[in-house]
C-alpha cells in the first residue's frame, strides 16, 4: 500500500521545528523544569481582567472571524484606521500568511543570520529562497539587509528590532531610514514582539501610508498571553485588505480575543509588568557579571550573556543548567552562540538561577577543558 502522494516541495523540507520546547526537553530528562527562562514568555502572567474575560468567554461559540472589537480597539491605541489592522494567531502565524502572500518557490528572501528561526522555517516551507547578512556589534544591520535587498532583488525583507535574540535595538531613526531607503519592489517585515520594553526613542511612527511596511506584534510578551496566542499587523489598507485573502478567519479562539481586549486596556497592569522585568533583568545582569560573565545591554523581556568563549562552553551551560532544573537558551549562529539568552523571571526563578549558575559554569568548564 502506497503512501500520500507528498509535493517534492514538502519532501525536501527538514523533519525539524525552529524550537525544541521546553516540555519535550522535560520529557527527554525524565523531569521537569524548576524555573522556565528559555522561551522569553512572561513568568508574570496576563492582567486579571484579561483572565476573568477569557473564563467569561462563550467558548461554545466561534470567535469573531474579523476579531472586530479587538481590531476597533488596537486602531484607536496606534491612531490607525480598523482597515490597517489585521489579527492572527501569534506572529509566528502572522509570519506563515505573509510568506504566503508574497513568496512563491525559489523567490529570495533576505534576513540575518541567526535572526528569528521562525521566518525561515515559514521562507522554506513555501520555497522561498533565503539569503542572511551577519550581525553587526550584536545587531541587525539595516545597511546590510537593504544592500543584500537590492543585490538580489528580493520582494521580502525581514529585521526585528528589538532583536531576538540578542536583545539588541535600533533607534527610530535609524528605523525610519530602513524604511525611508526600501528598494521598489520590495517588502519590509518589520517584527516588533518586543517593542513595548524597548525604551523611548525606539519606535519610528507608524505611517500606514507607506504600501510596503508591514509591523507585526503581539500579546504573548508584554502582556503575558504567549498561550492565548493573540498577534496582529499594521500596514497600508490595500496590504491588509490582501492579506486577509489568505488569514485563516477563524484561526483566533474566542477567550483569546476577550483576553486581548481587556489586556489592551488596563494600562496600570502592563506598566507593573515592564517594572517588574527592568528589576529582573537587572538582577540576571548582577548574576552574570557576579559569575564572570558579561550581560549584553537588553531592550526586550531577557538578557543575552557574553560567555567569553564559542559556542561548545555556551551549550554545556545550558545542558548543566538544564539538568539543574533552569531552562534557558542559546542564539544558533556564530557569533552569538557564544552567548546564552535568560528570560526575565519571578525572585524565586532567579534565585534558583542564582544557586545553579556557579555549578552549571564548572560542569561546563570540566566538559570542555
Amino acid at each position: 500500500m502506497t503512501g500520500p502522494r507528498y509535493t517534492e516541495l514538502s519532501k525536501a523540507l527538514p523533519a525539524s521545528v525552529p524550537f525544541v520546547g521546553p516540555e519535550t526537553a522535560e520529557r527527554a530528562q525524565g523531569k521537569g523544569f524548576t524555573a522556565r527562562l528559555g522561551a522569553n514568555e512572561n513568568v508574570f502572567g496576563p492582567s486579571p481582567k484579561a483572565l476573568e474575560a477569557m473564563a467569561a468567554a462563550d467558548i461554545w461559540k466561534y470567535g469573531d472571524p474579523e476579531s472586530y472589537d479587538l481590531k476597533i480597539a488596537l486602531a484607536e491605541k496606534h491612531g490607525v484606521a480598523p482597515e490597517n489592522i489585521a489579527i492572527g494567531e501569534g506572529i509566528d502565524g502572522l509570519l506563515s500568511y505573509l510568506v504566503r502572500l508574497l513568496i512563491a518557490p525559489d523567490d529570495k528572501v533576505v534576513t540575518t543570520a541567526g535572526a528569528y528561526p521562525t521566518f525561515n522555517y515559514h521562507v522554506v516551507g513555501y520555497g522561498g529562497d533565503i539569503h542572511t547578512v551577519p550581525y553587526v556589534d550584536d545587531k541587525e544591520s539595516p545597511e546590510l539587509l537593504l544592500s543584500k535587498t537590492r543585490e538580489v532583488d528580493a520582494p521580502l525583507v525581514y529585521i526585528a528590532n528589538p532583536d531576538n535574540p540578542m536583545a539588541s535595538v535600533h533607534g527610530a531613526a535609524k528605523m525610519q531610514s530602513m524604511i525611508d531607503n526600501l528598494p521598489e519592489g520590495a517588502t519590509l517585515c518589520l517584527d516588533e514582539a518586543y517593542i513595548e520594553f524597548a525604551p523611548e526613542g525606539c519606535v519610528p511612527k507608524i505611517d500606514v501610508s507607506h504600501p510596503r511596511v508591514i509591523r507585526f506584534r503581539t500579546f504573548s510578551k508584554a502582556y503575558g498571553m504567549a498561550g492565548a496566542r493573540v498577534g496582529y499587523a499594521i500596514a497600508h489598507k490595500d496590504f491588509i485588505k490582501n492579506f486577509d485573502k489568505v488569514r485563516n478567519h477563524f484561526g483566533m479562539n474566542r477567550a483569546a480575543q476577550a483576553g486581548a481586549l481587556a489586556a489592551l486596556h488596563d494600562n496600570a497592569y502592563l506598566e507593573q509588568t515592564l517594572e517588574n522585568v527592568h528589576e529582573a533583568k537587572a538582577r540576571i545582569a548582577k548574576i552574570a557579571q557576579n559569575n564572570g560573565l558579561v550581560p549584553l545591554p537588553s531592550a526586550t523581556n531577557f538578557v543575552a550573556i557574553d560567555c567569553g568563549r564559542g559556542a561548545d562552553f555556551a551549550k554545556a551551560i545550558v545542558g548543566a543548567l538544564g539538568a539543574l532544573g533552569v531552562f534557558i537558551r542559546m542564539p544558533f549562529s556564530e557569533p552569538q552562540n557564544r552567548c546564552i539568552r535568560v528570560s526575565a523571571g519571578t525572585k524565586a526563578d532567579l534565585d534558583l538561577l542564582e544557586k545553579a549558575l556557579p555549578k552549571a559554569l564548572k560542569c561546563a568548564e570540566k566538559e570542555t577543558a
